[in-house]
């Protein structure tokens, strides 16, 4: 509504707490109506579905109720009611009063268009709204009247029952069952009815799906632009569990961020939690939102049991409010599902001495007093003055990217999406996506492809910038993106009325816009143009628009330079000048630029390039650039340029000197690519010894460090001058580096190889001298505890605490916990660290821990790998041991953590805060185990996945028994029964992404490989990974060896029994599993392993097949070789490419196996659908989620023998070895697929240990992370 006019609404909440009603449909349900009620005269003789449920039919078959309960609401102190109008929508009426059902499910795409398209039904809507309101009008008034205090009605817009932002569908992420244009014509036709009947403001509510929720101010701006009559604008949203986050995956600050174009008056939070879950985010509401602030929350989670089917009594529910009114949050409080009268009572007598929220620091206008550029995605993106510059990740663009382009054009969308995802782990802050192409519609693929990147929470989290020359595609774009962001452009190229037209949908659709410097001139190319065109666009956005400066963003063209022509000169500095006096004169307005454009007259010489463009960043930065479409991955440091070239692109970019172009062209040619490498190795060999070294350890080159250190020793006093000098202050370097995320770990633990062998060179004259070795900052004993063999991670862990400077003594695997206390006494151990994967290693790590309690230890204990977190060490170890306790994520946070825990001025406050951290992690865990929702095994029973076995043909394999591979040829001929092959069988099916984990680097292979920020490291690793990789093939330096086998099989409850042969009389063994027992929505399954077999009693000939493979024998003797050498690198890069050829065997494997079961023969897979397991049938493994019992491998090893057909062992804790194996069962039902078994109760537990004739203490102990008590 205009900004001079303040409503009455208003002028209330400036004096004090509005109190809102309470629930319609709970007090409804009080009231016990039959069917017939529901129907009354008007439907008495409906055909149509059941009515009962439908509240808002009450409004025309029952209007005297509706306005005795707000009567009742009115009568309890409410200021303010809502109308019955929660669903009265097209579409929310849909289930009750539409006739057709959707085809295909919920993938009819023409199903709701004419749900909304249906007059009779769009007559009822407009219809009920119009009574709603009218009803609620009356009653306000006739209170009003009695008490001589106005009292104001809200016409409520609930959400929708379909999504705009969500697939219904799992198997297609880019479908949507509803259309934003749906969504906003139904919302439509309940606007004017709203509007007819006299509401005094419009409230939004229950917001599921902010894109639900934009579609309805969309709807909401047109009806007071067509109407005239502009009402105040309330806004709720709905944090639907403890994340904070909404259904669609929104935190509360990027829904506010989302809505605020729509300027409501008040924006709150309403429904799903209760009080005590809703606490925290209607504080951040209160700290974060420009607005008045409202807070409605349900009377506590659902509970059956209470009279209203929620637990919070009036007076349990008032006091809580009372608090956050009390505490300065609220303006607007009231009370949503399981809330009363009675309730409402309770809270408007409680708050009624609380003063209101204050806007002190808010101006109440149409603008906020905020200059920053705001967007979301799932997350806000706020461009203060702190944030620097912003990355615009350019790489999803068809018209600038041809990776991009070809992968969009050949429809492979799966790789496409790698590609944005790669440009959000690589740094972007904000995604450009341009579809412009003429072979495609581009409309339909901007929707595909912002619908698939919305479905990918790792990239919706950053705002998207919809970048197209015709306006369709971006309202196409603008209709999918539930956040706030960016249009890619508007410019004055065709006249002010197209541009103010597109401006204003700009704004409706909650946008910031990039305005290109055109108009109906053409392209401004001159600084004086440029300024022409900007100020007229400002002008005419702010004033006419009513654009918030703070949502512009100026290109004033990145032109080329260096062309030759006279003319383009001055293109840098006329760019360059235009920002700065934009900045000067143009308050608010942000500055944007595609930055490759600059130097295109050099393509196809990247270096110069990328001297060019990290040189105009530079200049144009300082002037003012807000912003950039970029290739982060590409651009050098400007620092880093050769000074020459520097000042020859300078002179171009500057236009410093006539001949600057032809200067520049001439350099060129020594600066490219393949002259680069020699002319900087060449200069840095010739740096004093000092540098040299520094040089080595940080680039990892290990060719001249022995004479290097020689020359080095030779100048100093003593050996150990060497370390302490040079070699730490360039470890130095190395750990500063990788702390500010510059270096990355294969870099680190390269740097480390330099270092150990330049020690090894020192460490003889050393011993001559008996001098010791430099003076450590701390000792630190690390072991992968008893039971476990991978230490992987363990060891990058402690190569990156030696570049640091920490003595690590690696007692290696399988380590128990007396030989770890006995070295930590001997060694004196500052830390000791603990590793391990299998969950078993838990339970080990709580026993050492324990152990150092009884023992009288007093230091810092340390927690990490795979299977261990942070909630767990909090929970579970932490408590059995009084020194710190500390779970370390990965090795980037290890350094932080061990220098925090024995610097003498940090540990204390460091201490202090972890173990705060960790009660809260406790306290809340205690608090979710209370609230868990679970069923009986019984009920979960009932619950199982249901087969049409009657129709079912189980496939046969080919053969009963087992069936061998090795690579060792001498193996293959002492049984004639085994297979030879050759580890280079197994190469295709290396899925490479975990191998990069391995390292930490964060991404998808290959699409990481072109990372802007880790891509070239990527490179060089898989590079190096490729080389040894190809060693150890050629070598034969492993040996790989595997079995599997195929039973006669039938299921038997939730276990399975395995048979000797075809005749099922001989059972051979019997596999226990699991069953889900978590309560979940109507429809879906609690699943469990057994239910993928034909049971017993169907009479079905059934099979289960099982492997066992490892790829490790000899890799701890090759990895021990390397690590003989100083060279940790490559023993960290042996064991991780044997678990590669490990995890690769096992496909190769199973892919034998499927041909074998009959079934697989037929697969015609690429590579990526391979590694994805696009095919037939599931290899779960024991210990892993769906099955997560690891005692259940000791029945597949009775039965498959791996210790003689494969060389693999279990150990004490079910772990194998060599470490690089697998192994695990086979399904082949069509319908499986893998699934965790999560959290089960005690009676799941006592059945499964009788059905295993375990006891019920052993269960409880390897089954620990899945008990729900």
């Amino acid at each position: 509504m205009p900004a001079e006019i303040v409503h009455p609404f208003e002028e209330l909440l400036q004096e004090r707490i509005v109190v809102l009603d309470g629930a319609m449909g709970t007090t409804v349900q009080r009231y016990k109506l039959s069917e017939a009620d529901f129907r009354g005269e008007r439907y008495r003789n409906w055909a149509g579905k059941d009515l009962k449920g439908s509240n808002e039919v009450l409004l025309l078959t029952k209007p005297k109720l509706v306005e005795e309960i707000h009567l009742s609401y009115l009568d309890a102190g409410a200021d303010l009611i809502e109308t019955n109008t929660f669903s009265a929508t097209t579409i929310g009426l849909h289930d009750f009063l539409f006739q057709e059902e959707p085809g295909n499910g919920r993938k009819d795409p023409e199903f709701f268009q004419r749900v909304v398209d249906d007059q009779e039904l769009r007559s009822l809507a407009q219809e009920m709204n119009v009574v709603a309101a009218q009803l609620a009008r009356t009653a306000a008034d006739r209170i009003g009247s009695d008490t001589g205090l106005r009292r104001f009605v809200a016409g409520s817009l609930g959400p929708m029952p379909v999504t705009a932002s969500i697939s219904p569908d799992v198997n297609d992420p880019s479908f949507r069952a509803v259309t934003f244009d749906q969504i906003r014509q139904s919302y439509a036709d309940q606007v004017f009815g709203l509007l007819e009947g006299g509401v005094d403001l419009l409230l939004v509510e229950t917001v599921f799906d902010t894109l639900n929720a934009k579609a309805a101010l969309f709807a909401i701006a047109e009806a007071f632009e067509k109407n005239g009559r502009f009402v105040p604008l309330m806004v709720s949203g709905t944090v639907t569990d403890l994340s904070g986050r909404m259904l669609s995956g929104q935190t509360v600050e990027a829904f506010l961020t989302s809505i605020a174009h729509a300027r409501p008056l008040v924006v709150g939070l309403n429904c799903a939690l209760g009080p005590k879950e809703m606490r925290p985010y209607i504080e951040e509401l209160a700290h974060t939102a420009p607005r008045y602030t409202s807070a409605y929350p349900n009377a506590g989670l659902p509970d059956p049991l209470s009279a209203t089917g929620f637990p919070e009594t009036p007076e349990s529910l008032a006091p809580q409010l009372t608090d956050w009114a009390q505490n300065g949050w609220l303006n607007v409080v009231g009370g949503c599902c399981g809330t009363t009268p009675d309730h409402i009572r309770r809270i408007a007598q409680a708050v009624r001495d609380c003063p209101p929220r204050k806007l002190a620091a808010l101006h109440r206008s149409d603008s906020d007093d905020d200059s920053n550029l705001r967007l979301s995605g799932l997350e806000p993106l706020n461009v203060t003055p702190e944030f620097g510059f912003v990355v615009v990740g350019e790489r999803t663009n068809i018209t600038g990217s041809p990776r991009f382009s070809k992968l969009v054009l050949s429809g492979d969308f799966d790789a496409a999406v790698a590609v944005a995802r790669q440009q959000v782990k690589g740094g972007a802050n904000i995604l450009d996506v341009n579809m412009d192409e003429g072979m495609i519609d581009s409309e339909a693929t901007m929707t595909r492809f912002l619908n698939l990147i919305g479905s990918e929470p790792e990239i919706a989290r950053i705002p998207v910038m919809i970048d197209s020359s015709k306006w369709s595609v971006i309202e196409a774009g603008l209709r999918c993106i539930q956040g706030k962001g960016v249009v890619n452009s508007i410019s004055l190229k065709n006249g002010e009325q197209e541009f103010l037209k597109q401006a204003a949908l700009v704004r409706r659709y909650g946008a910031a816009v990039v305005v290109m410097a055109f108009d109906e001139r053409g392209q401004a190319d001159t600084l004086e143009r440029k300024i022409e065109v900007c100020a007229r666009s400002y002008k005419l956005l702010t004033q006419s628009a009513r654009i918030e400066p703070n949502d512009i963003i100026f290109d004033p063209n990145v032109l080329t330079v260096a062309t030759g022509l006279e003319e383009h000169r001055n293109y840098g500095v006329d760019f360059i000048e235009a920002v700065r006096w934009i900045k000067t004169h143009l308050p608010g307005a942000r500055t944007s630029g595609g930055i490759s454009n600059v130097s295109f007259s050099f393509r196809g010489n990247n270096p110069v390039r990328e001297a060019i463009h990290a040189a105009f960043l530079y200049h144009a930065i300082r002037a003012g650039l807000d912003m950039a479409i970029v290739n982060a991955g590409q651009l050098a440091v400007y620092q880093e340029i050769d000074p020459e070239l520097r000042t020859r692109v300078e002179d171009v970019l500057l236009n410093r000197r006539d001949d600057a172009t032809e200067r520049l062209v001439d350099f060129a040619e020594s600066v490219k690519a393949k002259d680069k490498a020699p002319v900087e190795k060449e200069a840095w060999r010739s740096e004093p010894v000092e540098q040299r070294l520094a040089h080595a350890l940080v680039k990892g080159i290990v060719d001249f460090i022995d004479s290097d250190t020689e020359e080095a020793r030779r100048k100093s006093k003593r050996p150990l001058d060497v370390i302490e000098g040079p070699l730490m202050a360039g470890m130095s370097v190395v750990g500063d580096l990788f702390g500010a995320g510059k270096m990355f770990l294969p870099q680190v633990v390269k740097s480390a190889r330099v270092m150990k062998k330049a020690v090894a060179y020192l460490m003889p004259f050393m011993e001559a001298e008996k001098s010791g070795g430099a003076k450590p900052q701390g000792r630190i004993v690390m072991a992968t505890v008893k039971g476990d063999v991978h230490d992987i991670g363990k060891n990058i862990v402690g190569v990156v605490l030696q570049c640091n400077n920490y003595e690590v003594i690696d007692l290696g695997v399988m380590v128990p916990a007396p030989k770890i206390l006995e070295a930590a006494r001997e060694r004196g151990a500052d830390v000791i660290g603990l590793s391990g994967l299998i969950t078993p290693s838990l339970d080990e790590m709580v026993h050492v821990a324990q152990e150092m309690k009884r023992e009288g230890f007093s230091v810092p204990l340390l927690i990490g790998g795979a299977t261990t977190s942070r909630p767990h060490t909090a929970v579970k170890i932490a408590p059995h041991y009084d020194g710190s306790t500390v779970h370390v994520l990965d090795a980037s946070r290890a350094v932080g953590v061990v220098n925090s825990l024995l610097n003498p001025q940090l540990k204390e406050d460091f201490d202090v805060e972890t173990r705060a951290d960790y009660l809260r992690l406790r306290e809340a865990h205690a608090a979710k185990s209370q609230d868990r929702k679970v069923l009986t095994i019984e009920q979960a029973r009932e619950k199982r996945a249901q087969f049409d076995w009657s129709s079912y043909v189980p496939p046969t394999p080919e053969f009963i028994g087992t069936r061998i591979f090795t690579t060792d040829a001498s193996r293959s001929g002492a049984d004639d029964a085994a297979e030879l092959i050759n580890l280079e069988t197994f190469v295709p099916y290396i899925d490479w992404s975990p191998f990069f984990h391995t390292w930490e680097f964060r991404g998808r292979y290959p699409a990481i490989l072109d990372d802007p920020v880790v891509g070239s490291q990527a490179r060089e690793l898989f590079a190096e990974g490729q080389q040894l990789l190809h060693r150890m093939v050629t070598e034969q330096s492993l040996t790989a060896r595997g079995v599997y086998a195929f039973w006669p099989a039938n299921s038997v409850g939730d276990d399975v029994e395995v048979y000797s042969d075809e005749s099922r009389t001989e059972r051979l063994a019997t596999f226990h599993f699991l069953r889900q027992q978590m309560q979940k929505p109507a429809g879906q399954v609690n699943r469990c392993l057994a239910d993928l077999v034909a049971p017993r009693q169907s009479g079905l000939a059934d099979y289960l097949g099982g492997f066992t493979v490892t790829a490790g024998l000899g890799a701890d003797e090759l990895a021990k070789r390397f690590s003989d050498e100083h060279d940790d690198y490559n023993a960290i890069l042996t064991k991780a490419l044997a678990d590669r050829l490990a995890e690769a065997f096992a496909e190769f494997l199973h892919q034998q196996a499927r041909i074998a079961w009959g079934f697989g023969a037929d697969e015609k897979l690429s590579r990526e659908e391979l590694i994805r397991e696009r095919y037939r049938g599931i290899r779960p493994a024991a210990g892993y989620p769906a099955s997560p019992d690891h005692i259940e491998k000791r029945t597949l090893f009775d039965l498959l023998h791996p210790e003689e057909n494969a060389g693999v062992i279990l150990t004490e804790s079910f772990a194998m070895h060599p470490g690089a194996s697998v192994s695990g069962l086979y399904f082949g039902h069509p319908e499986s697929r893998y699934f965790a078994v999560g959290k089960i109760e005690r009676d799941q537990v006592r059945d499964y240990a009788a059905r295993k004739g375990e006891s019920i203490d052993v269960i409880e102990r390897w089954l620990a992370p899945n008990l729900a008590y």
